[in-house]
């Protein structure tokens, strides 16, 4: 299943992207009178919107184009947002640092989530920004000390983000979060995919473009930590809860690793997508416009 959100109005609504188009959840359950409460992060309301799919078949009111709709981020508030930082073999390299020992933990928050389209805005006062295409995973059950084993049973979905860096702020402060937490800093999207359609997550092609220009190119086969991995590590320290969002870090490729470097400034468009996921694009603007 691929879900995602729409704007309509002065509200961020839930819909499922289909072959028919995107069913407004929402509208389809006031017109059918399904018993379907309104969609979140949860596991446990799958089943019910995958029933309501079911009778909305062959309803054209109940959908909508896709192309007429203003994505919003696929998961429009996120409980925790658990990011995670040297995660790629080939990246740890390029950094000229050593692969961690443990998993590498970072925060976003709310502030930072962005559609798929959304333009990004660059303050002036800061220059060194960067880019980072990263596999996002929306955990979809309450857990804690799961083991690698069971992690995968938890996940609700997964989505591609883009991870973007104030790479002066990130490095001047001893830690990374005051470079990472800008808003808009964390475009989600374009859909939340269910596990049944991906498979196995660490098998995923990753890319990213700066206009036009192919900067990452990469499999989340690098990671040094799994998904499943960093699932068991977090939930030893903090539950995981429904609506929490895990990025998994990036592989080679950023503006950081590279000899000559040219940040991102306002103009640019940066493609990122994976495999089975979709593809996000999303243009810098500036504060100043």
């Amino acid at each position: 299943m691929r879900l995602m959100t729409f704007r309509s109005e002065m509200e961020t609504r839930w819909g499922v992207s289909t072959n028919e188009g995107v069913l407004d959840i929402e509208t389809a359950r006031e017109v059918l009178g399904e018993d379907v409460v309104p969609f979140g992060p949860d596991c446990e309301q799958l089943p019910g919107v995958v029933e309501l799919l079911k009778q909305s078949a062959g309803r054209r009111e109940l959908f909508l184009d896709e192309s007429d709709l203003e994505f919003g981020p696929c998961l429009p508030v996120a409980n925790k947002i658990i990011c995670i930082g040297l995660n790629y073999r080939r990246h740890a390299r390029e950094a000229n640092m050593a692969e961690p020992a443990a998993p590498i933990l970072f925060a976003k928050y709310n502030n930072c989530l962005a559609s798929a389209y959304d333009g990004i805005d660059l303050p002036t006062t800061r220059h060194q920004y960067d880019y980072e295409s990263e596999l996002a995973v929306v955990i979809g059950k309450r857990v804690k000390r799961v083991s690698p084993e069971e992690a995968l049973d938890c996940v609700f979905g997964y989505c591609v983000a883009n991870d973007l860096s104030e790479r002066e702020l990130q490095m001047s402060a001893g830690q990374w979060t005051i470079g990472k937490m800008l808003d808009g800093f964390l475009p989600v999207g374009p859909y939340l995919v269910t596990p049944d359609e991906v498979g196995d997550p660490q098998n995923l092609g990753i890319r990213c473009w700066v206009n036009g220009e192919l900067r990452q190119d990469s499999n989340t086969s690098d990671m040094i930590f799994s998904v499943a991995d960093l699932i068991s590590y977090i939930s030893c320290y903090a539950t995981l809860e429904p609506g929490d969002i895990i990025v998994t870090g990036t592989p080679e490729g950023v503006i950081l690793g590279m000899e000559n470097k040219v940040w991102l400034k306002p103009g640019d468009e940066v493609v990122v997508e994976i495999d089975k996921l979709g593809r996000m694009a999303n243009r810098m603007t500036s504060s100043d416009n």
